[in-house]
């Protein structure tokens, strides 16, 4: 479907639900809401159009290096499949290199791909880990994501305070545990620098 049908259809969508919940749509406040939400829908679900490898775009480069490599406190921002709210937090991700390193913008361009979806935080954390061993042939990989959920925190059992915190850790990070604490030692106590 072509963008702007997409987008036409899912105003028409939000257009009906916000009847359906009762509110006058004609009112000021409400007159461009279903244009505003599918246009944030479409962005905020973006990554289901996206293919990982073309979001990689080529940034695998031939490396010498071997050691741990790591990205922390990417932001992460997703929609809950089960109630369409949001979580959000931060993700941190830690490769050991096999002759090729990924371009570090990457990392974070494919967690914004696996995120921009309609998530579960344990998929989104699994499916960013595979993708990197994929992209790189890394030796291991460990991907640790600590988020806030809005669905726990506005509704249901309304708490405020609690972060889930899942990981992936595949290859040298699952089989050596003086890999994977390396990892988590890093990722914890990198919290001092700059």
């Amino acid at each position: 479907m072509r963008p702007e049908n997409q987008k036409r259809r899912v105003a028409l969508l939000v257009r009906q639900l916000l009847q359906a919940l009762g509110e006058d749509i004609t009112r000021e406040g409400l007159h461009k809401t279903p244009q505003r939400v599918a246009e944030s829908l479409l962005f905020l679900t973006g990554g289901v159009n996206q293919n990982p490898r073309r979001v990689i775009n080529g940034a695998v480069f031939r490396s010498h290096a071997n050691n741990m490599i790591i990205v922390r406190n990417i932001e992460v921002y997703s929609l809950c499949e089960h109630h369409l709210l949001p979580f959000y937090g931060r993700c941190h991700v830690g490769y050991i290199a096999s002759k090729k390193v990924l371009g570090v913008s990457k990392i974070a361009r494919l967690v914004d791909c696996f995120a921009r979806r309609l998530q579960i935080q344990e998929r989104l954390t699994a499916q960013l880990a595979d993708e990197i061993r994929r992209a790189v042939n890394a030796e291991g990989v460990g991907v640790v994501m600590e988020c806030r959920h809005l669905c726990m925190m506005m509704r249901g059992v309304e708490k405020q305070n609690s972060i889930m915190t899942t990981s992936s850790v595949l290859g040298s990070f699952h089989d050596d545990a003086r890999t994977r604490a390396e990892f988590m030692n890093l990722i914890q106590n990198g919290e001092n620098v700059g």
